[in-house]
């Protein structure tokens, strides 16, 4: 059985601090909803750790819908991270 991936697309200073645009991943199966997601990332390596070390500050959108941290993840095809907007 081939395992399902889901592709994190990161954004602004989270793709800077993680070092990638991108990246598909099997995400275990623990991992239920977007919170779940977060912490698991961040420990995945010091690169992770400093981007995600306020995830509350995380947006986070399944595919191309900004979640809340409880949504649940289901089989999301993609999962994009955003830091805070600002501006106008």
């Amino acid at each position: 059985m081939t395992q399902h991936l889901t592709k994190l697309v990161y954004f602004a200073w989270v793709r800077e601090r993680i070092g990638r645009p991108e990246e598909d991943v099997a995400l275990p199966a623990e991992v239920e909803t977007v919170g779940d997601l977060l912490l698991w990332l961040k420990g995945r390596g010091e690169e992770y750790e400093n981007a995600l070390q306020y995830p509350d500050v995380i947006r986070v959108a399944i595919n191309h819908e900004h979640v809340d941290h409880r949504e649940k993840i289901a089989s999301a095809r993609e999962i994009a991270l955003f830091p805070p907007m600002t501006g106008g």
